[in-house]
């Protein structure tokens, strides 16, 4: 019996890391502070609360759900897609999904933690996707440091 040992990284695995730091973390509040201000109704002190508690469970949940999101996406539709087209998981195709899917989740489970916990009038189109816009900023900055420096093996 042979035993084969592998350590597997995928584009979200790296982007998380990436997501958790303290850094990102910081921007990520600046930024989606400033958005809770604009679609909700809250006042500024009761706003930095919501930032806060809804960025703590997108940041829990998130550690989760996006390498997870990630993996299934390797499975398919990337799978396929490398085969067809002859390329390997680190491709742009892949990296634009991988960003796209952690701000979708991201803005999901903030949204939920407005509308739930702070009766924020945040469900139509317009409001999620300035929120969604937020997290995009906050995960492409995530992104940016990947690409500009990127981890040692």
């Amino acid at each position: 019996m042979r035993l084969i040992i592998a350590d597997a990284v995928w584009p979200a695995i790296l982007l998380e890391g990436r997501i958790l730091t303290w850094w990102a973390i910081l921007a990520g509040l600046v930024v989606e502070y400033l958005f809770v201000l604009r679609i909700g109704n809250l006042p500024p002190l009761r706003a930095a609360l919501a930032d806060l508690a809804m960025n703590a469970a997108s940041t829990m949940l998130g550690i989760v759900l996006i390498p997870l999101f990630g993996l299934l996406w390797e499975f398919f539709p990337g799978l396929v897609m490398y085969k067809m087209f002859r390329i390997g998981t680190f491709n742009p195709a892949t990296w634009t999904a991988t960003i796209v899917m952690a701000a979708a989740i991201n803005t999901f489970v903030e949204r939920y933690v407005l509308r739930r916990f702070y009766r924020q009038p945040c469900a139509g189109k317009r409001g999620f996707l300035l929120l969604f816009f937020a997290n995009a900023i906050s995960v492409g900055l995530a992104f940016g440091s990947l690409m500009f420096y990127p981890p040692k093996a």
